[in-house]
This record gives C-alpha cells, structure tokens and sequence, in this order.
C-alpha cells in the first residue's frame, strides 16, 4: 500500500503565525482579559514565536545550504547587504 506525503498540520505557515501572534500581542496589550485568559493567550504566543524562529532558522539553513562556491557546496552565511537591493 502506498503512503500519501506527511502534510505539515500541526504548525502554520510562517506568515499566518506572525499574523496569529500578532493579534495576541494586540489583545494583551489592551490589558482587559481575566489573568487566566491572558495567561493562555501568553502561552500560545510564546509557543508561536518559538514555532517562528524556528522556521526561520530552517529558511537561514536552506539559503546556507544553496549559495555556492565554485562546484562544492559550501555554507555560507546569508547576508542581505549582498543580495544589491
């Protein structure tokens, strides 16, 4: 039998990540929610920007992984100062 591709459920795409955590910044920061309430919209925040920087650092390792020098693959440091813009 042949296995369908693992889809990624359980984590957001980048952007909709940065757009949910966000929001949750935005709600705390009006300071009216119960302790309890804003104690759970912290959690999921952290676990957001924890998902983030994660994904982040996955894209930095990519681009690492694709700049090239010559015919070996050599990991060099992403700069944007370098990319002409």
């Amino acid at each position: 039998m042949e296995r369908m591709p693992e889809e990624k459920t359980s984590s957001p795409s980048f952007e909709a990540g940065l757009a949910e955590l966000e929001r949750i910044v935005r709600e705390l920061e009006k300071g009216d929610l119960p302790l309890e309430q804003s104690l759970a919209l912290f959690e999921n925040g952290m676990r957001l920007s924890a998902e983030c920087k994660r994904q982040l650092e996955e894209a930095e390792t990519r681009v690492e992984m694709l700049m090239k020098r010559g015919t070996e693959m050599i990991a060099v440091p992403f700069s944007p100062e370098k990319t002409g813009k």
